[in-house]
């Protein structure tokens, strides 16, 4: 016996009981599932999270005006940004309809319901969904399998590649990136995907912590070891004991603590200040700086010896400057994230803010342009983010190293083109053909040749 398919879920948001009695059995293929008012509607939304909605806007305790159905809208897309929400209103309330439009309405669909063709309205809305949601996975897929980490640039998956290779072994390893980078992001990486991931992982920054206190906060200290030492107290390398400890701006270590740091990188034992007695830790030690150690050494205020133990495997993270393509890609990531937390309907980039994103030098690197974006979330007037609202101008091309070999300006244009095709098409794969001006078939081959998919 042949199995009956599955039907879609289809919430459609109604106070008439005759008009629900009507709309429950007129939509082929879809589960109906019918809310009276603003309260239900979202309780079953959280339930069955449809692809589409029907919304009337004349909604209980006030169904002469359109307030709670424009409440419910805004609180539905707020939750659920993807939906495609089709309000339905009266013949004489135009303005409401266009004002749902403008708040992130699908469509909108004037009574009497006519099912037939709400009908095509709502299988219109459910492809579009669906085409949307295969190219959110496709976004997924761009970016590299490390959790928090996006970036299909060669050289993020390049570091990325590393990550995996070095994870799974215990050697200590260094990571070498600008400020903003997400140095921990990959120390993180290095830890959920070793045999320690169920350890703990603690991170401590020699930078932020002042040196008089810092040997306590790496080491712990006992009973008496000094004034205001009322208690036995554990330091940070003891508390990763099974797990992974990253020293962040190891740079900034002062010199004193540098020769007992070398100790413990050798022996794995700590003594804890005002102690006698040695402690064993298992710990895999990641470490990390902005700065050029080669220099410091050279200086005079970095130890070799510590550099050679800290750097067994050093990892450099590129700048985001160097990073083909990803820009685009971070931003899009960046400004669904915020828009959803800040309740915001927004649609995307305008030209001229793609433009200054690309041409950008991103000196602050990811977390600049997390900031960024997360104020231009707050401050845009309209539903596309401008130029402006990041307070940033299209510079022109940014300056850099004439490249000559023909090959590979063609590839970089090409990637360069890709990511702003998907990203002004948010994802659209049709729609990012179009804008190419090539077909579907060709972007699928593009996307597998720049490994984009």
């Amino acid at each position: 016996m042949a199995k009956k398919p599955k039907l879609k879920p289809l919430l459609m948001v109604e106070d008439d009981p005759g008009l629900q009695s009507q709309l429950r059995w007129s939509f082929e293929g879809y589960e109906v599932i019918i809310a009276g008012d603003r309260q239900e509607a979202l309780a079953q939304m959280q339930k069955h999270q449809p692809a589409v909605v029907t919304l009337d806007l004349g909604l209980p305790p006030d169904p002469a005006n359109a307030s709670e159905g424009l409440a419910a809208l805004q609180e539905i897309l707020a939750s659920y940004p993807h939906t495609k929400v089709i309000v339905v209103t009266g013949n004489d309330d135009r303005e409401n309809a266009v004002k749902a439009v403008s708040l992130g309405a699908y469509d909108f669909y004037q009574k009497p319901v006519e099912p037939e063709i709400l009908g095509m309205i709502i299988d219109r809305a459910h492809a579009l969904y669906a085409l949307e949601e295969e190219h959110r996975q496709l976004q997924q897929s761009r970016t590299t399998q490390l959790e928090g980490i996006i970036g299909a640039s060669p050289q993020m998956q390049k570091a990325c590649r590393m990550v995996e290779k070095v994870a799974p072994s215990d050697v200590t390893t260094l990571l070498l990136g600008e400020s903003g980078t997400g140095k921990e992001l990959f120390a993180r990486a290095l830890h959920n995907l070793s045999p320690r991931k169920k350890g703990p992982f603690i991170a401590i920054n020699c930078a932020a912590i002042p040196e008089a206190l810092l040997e306590s906060e790496l080491f712990g200290y006992e009973k008496g070891a000094f004034t205001g030492a009322t208690k036995q107290t554990k330091g940070k390398i003891e508390y990763a004991d099974g797990g992974s400890f990253f020293l962040d701006e190891v740079g900034d270590l002062p010199q004193p603590l540098q020769a007992k740091m070398l100790r413990f990188l050798q022996e794995r034992v700590i003594e804890r200040i005002g102690g006698r007695s040695e402690l064993a830790v298992d710990v895999r030690v990641i470490c990390a700086t902005h700065q050029n150690l080669q220099q410091l050494i050279d200086e005079g205020s970095f130890r070799e010896d510590l550099y050679y133990r800290i750097s067994e495997i050093t990892l450099k993270i590129p700048p985001l400057r160097e990073r083909e393509g990803d820009e685009l890609m971070l931003a899009r990531v960046f400004l669904d994230r915020f828009a959803v937390a800040q309740g915001q309907s927004l649609k995307g980039f305008t030209p001229d803010a793609l433009q200054a994103i690309e041409d950008y030098p991103w000196p602050g690197n990811v977390r600049e342009m997390e900031n960024k974006i997360k104020r231009a979330v707050i401050m845009a007037d309209g539903d596309h983010v401008t130029a402006e609202d990041l307070e940033l101008e299209a510079v022109g091309e940014a300056a850099g190293p004439l490249r000559l070999d023909l090959r590979e300006v063609r590839e970089s244009a090409e990637r360069r083109a890709l990511q702003r095709a998907l990203t002004l098409a948010k994802d659209n794969v049709s729609q990012a053909a179009d804008l190419l001006n090539i077909s579907r078939p060709t972007l699928y081959d593009l996307l597998n040749k720049y490994g984009l998919k």
